[in-house]
């Protein structure tokens, strides 16, 4: 999608609330340690797709976690942000760290193997 400067803030803005958010007024342990990596807003501003990353193990906890708290979110967010719209949040893990972790150790073990 392309983006111009307008959308590279609104996205900005709401990867910061949400961060923010999830750092102080959601006490669920399960979302500790989860790092908000990217978010994409749509145009109108009804939907936002959340990237996130945590540990492999915990994928799935995480995943039920933000199931469950998605609409204190959603409420904690809009009464932050001044948008006409609460957008609809939608909470995708992010594979591009776990896809990189993974070409850096192949790399390493080229370099370890060509030594």
């Amino acid at each position: 999608m392309k983006q111009n400067s307008s959308s590279r803030r609104v996205n900005q803005q709401a990867r910061e609330v949400i961060a923010s958010i999830l750092l102080f007024e959601v006490s669920d342990p399960r979302l500790a340690n989860v790092t908000i990596t990217d978010c994409e807003v749509s145009f109108d501003r009804s939907f936002c797709n959340v990237f996130y990353t945590t540990e492999p193990s915990r994928y799935e906890e995480v995943s039920v976690a933000f199931d469950k708290a998605k609409g204190r979110i959603r409420s904690l967010m809009s009464k932050q942000l001044s948008w006409r719209v609460a957008p609809e949040l939608r909470f995708l893990l992010d594979e591009s760290v776990d896809n990189a972790e993974r070409i850096e150790s192949a790399l390493k073990r080229d370099a370890d193997r060509n030594k």
